[in-house]
């Protein structure tokens, strides 16, 4: 990377880490997703898909605190909060406290497992001698469908609750507290000409009570309290969420009939019923593994739409330092996350996920850069010509990985009926795509885009992809009876990896390379050194513990391992993406929640005795310690500071830790001491 793109990168990740907060929260239920920061604004609102229509889109909708003239949003450093959640919920336990206000509070938010609900309960005490009356106040910055024209904010007289509404997005604002409804209300124009919004209205105290405003708008409400010395008080609030102003009203009124404090226990024991599916035995892992174990379950359904599309991450904080985000679906991330749910026993949501591939599936057999939750083909950077001549802008892994997936669910559920149909919609076509998408000679998988996304050649996890996509498509064949094709696939298979060890292992560095690239009629290698050589073994197509691999892998650990108090494993030398330091000798990059967990599961794979599982354990124990206060993982972490970079939470970082504790498990069972 030049100076000048480094001076770039380092001037705004400076920005991002003053202004910026990563989401240290998140909640959902497969229709609605959403994400708050620290400071516990809601930051992201994604209905009626995950991932697709961005109600907030980046900004914030806060609470405030108005006492006797002073006025406090719990954003501000005057608050001192513990983030986290209810044991094994998606229900949050926040504990904050403000000494110049004089006021303690716990904070439970959930949305519905079932209903498309938040609810959100305040349980707000009184640290000072004497009664007080205090106002509550809910600031809503919705741009309804993720841009802020045409909405509409209004207040409804007849059953005292607040709209947002555009189009066929409806949302409904209420609460009680000590048995009142909303105290005041305002609603208004923001960011427009000299409009801040009502959030600056709500801060001395008072609500001017304007009903309605369209166009780029906001609303606020506020709930009023009296607090006896040192008593306690709950406020209860709620956002339903519809199509429509009917859709609305009916959840309005099953809250209003069957209470929030009901509804929200119900989803608690939900979700407490969904993590503890199995029959958990975590053997020598320590509690901070298994918590965290159970979180990542948790995170991971959050980010998992109903419909079945697995999305990457759902943080707009990206935003600031591109005009994209994460919110697709990347077919590989999916196939390794859906690996790693089926391994802890969750089938229903892979099942779900094979059907959308199946659907999106291009007429050439294999998958594009990334999709939309709904399946369709979502922003790219990949080229569709290079050099004057087209090429697709694919990477192959993303086609491989997917059929990989799906055999691995099977192999561990053996339902045939139901993966039968994915054999003619789905595994054939791929599969002959795999196979026919390979160099006449080398037998290698033509060139497409490296996982990373930055460079493309023909690379060793690629490879390695390819050779499992091509062995699960002969399973499959062979299971239902297609046993010509079975044998073209088996064959190719090995014809792909046979290429790997002749073209993409280096006698003189002794150990594998990333890749290489063509050049007229010459491949040129690349020795950088890389995480992504973990899929020689992960995928089957070599042992782990082949003399090989083993020196590839001590390269890799000796190689990207993060010299300072931090630790962690980079993605590759010279990784430039959020780089914090060019010491690249000590730091070759930031540590990657990922990329370590690999290291990890190299470990486990090639441990002989449970004494040699004590390096895996060690690096399950490192995500552990450095996961966010709320058991959140981010894509990768200051090499220096070990707080959170880039988006949080990374669907793949919390999936690769599902799989990396399952197989960890099963080896420990299948070893002795």
């Amino acid at each position: 990377m030049s100076k000048a793109k480094f001076d770039y990168f380092t001037k705004v990740f400076a920005y991002r880490e003053r202004f910026a907060m990563p989401r240290d929260l998140v909640l959902g239920n497969g229709n609605v997703l959403i994400n708050f920061d620290h400071g516990m604004n809601m930051r992201d609102f994604f209905y009626p898909v995950v991932g697709m229509d961005n109600h907030i889109a980046g900004y914030r909708c806060g609470i405030g605190f108005w006492d006797d003239g002073h006025f406090s949003w719990m954003d501000e450093v005057s608050w001192h909060k513990n983030l986290g959640y209810r044991e094994d919920t998606l229900v949050t336990l926040v504990d904050g406290q403000n000494s110049a206000l004089g006021l303690s509070l716990q904070l439970q938010d959930g949305v519905h497992y079932r209903h498309d609900l938040f609810l959100r309960l305040l349980k707000i005490t009184n640290l000072e001698g004497k009664q007080r009356t205090i106002r509550v106040f809910f600031n809503h910055d919705f741009s309804l469908s993720g841009f802020d024209v045409g909405d509409t904010a209004l207040y409804d007289p007849a059953l005292h609750v607040v709209y947002h509404y555009k189009r066929n997005r409806c949302f409904l604002i209420n609460g009680l507290a000590q048995g009142k409804g909303i105290f005041q209300y305002a609603t208004g124009l923001k960011r427009f000409g000299s409009a801040e919004g009502t959030w600056r209205d709500a801060e001395d105290g008072w609500l001017e009570g304007n009903p309605i405003a369209h166009g780029s708008v906001d609303s606020s409400v506020s709930f009023e309290l009296r607090l006896e010395p040192g008593a306690t008080e709950d406020l209860w609030y709620w956002i339903a969420m519809g199509e429509d102003f009917q859709q609305v009203q009916g959840l309005n009124h099953l809250v209003l009939e069957q209470g929030p404090a009901a509804l929200l226990e119900e989803t608690a024991s939900f979700w407490k019923g969904w993590v503890h599916r199995q029959d958990w035995d975590f053997a020598d892992l320590p509690v901070k593994v298994s918590s965290l174990f159970k979180r990542s379950l948790l995170v991971v359904r959050t980010q998992c739409d109903n419909r079945g599309a697995i999305l990457a991450a759902n943080d707009t904080d990206i935003l600031m330092t591109a005009r994209d985000h994460y919110s697709y679906m990347w077919t590989r991330d999916g196939a390794l996350i859906a690996v790693g749910l089926d391994k802890a026993g969750y089938p229903e949501i892979p099942l779900q996920f094979f059907r959308i591939c199946a659907r999106i599936l291009s007429e050439g057999g294999y998958y594009f850069h990334k999709y939309n939750a709904d399946g369709t083909r979502g922003s790219s950077w990949l080229p569709w010509v290079r050099d004057g001549k087209p090429q697709l802008p694919i990477q192959e892994d993303e086609t491989a990985l997917v059929l990989y997936a799906m055999w691995q669910h099977y192999a561990l559920y053996r339902d045939s009926a139901q993966m039968e149909p994915f054999y003619h919609d789905l595994i054939r076509r791929a599969a002959d795509f795999l196979e026919r998408y390979r160099h006449p000679v080398w037998k290698l998988p033509l060139e497409s885009y490296d996982l990373w996304e930055e460079r493309r050649g023909i690379f060793s996890f690629t490879s390695a992809a390819v050779y499992a996509g091509l062995t699960a498509a002969a399973n499959f064949a062979d299971l239902f009876g297609d046993l010509r094709s079975g044998a073209v696939y088996r064959q190719a298979a090995g014809e792909v990896r046979d290429g790997l060890e002749r073209y993409l292992y280096s006698n003189s560095l002794g150990r594998f390379l990333r890749g290489v690239y063509l050049q007229g009629d010459d491949l040129v290698p690349d020795q950088t050194l890389d995480a992504s050589l973990y899929g020689l073994f992960a995928f089957g197509m070599l042992p782990a513990d082949d003399p090989r691999v083993v020196r590839t892998m001590e390269a890799v650990r000796d190689g990207l391992w993060i010299r300072t108090r931090v630790g962690g494993l980079a993605r590759y030398t010279g990784d430039w993406y959020f780089r914090q330091s060019e010491d690249v000798e000590r730091v070759p990059g930031n540590p990657w929640f990922l990329t370590t967990i690999w290291l990890g599961e190299w470990y486990t794979a090639k441990a002989r005795n449970r004494e040699e599982l004590h390096f895996a354990r060690s690096l399950l124990e490192w995500v552990a310690d450095y996961r966010m206060e709320s058991g959140v993982l981010p894509e990768q972490i200051h090499p220096y500071s070990g707080k959170p970079l880039s988006v949080a939470p990374l669907t793949l970082s919390h999936g690769a830790y599902i799989l990396a504790v399952s197989n960890y498990l099963e080896k420990f069972r299948s070893l002795s001491s």
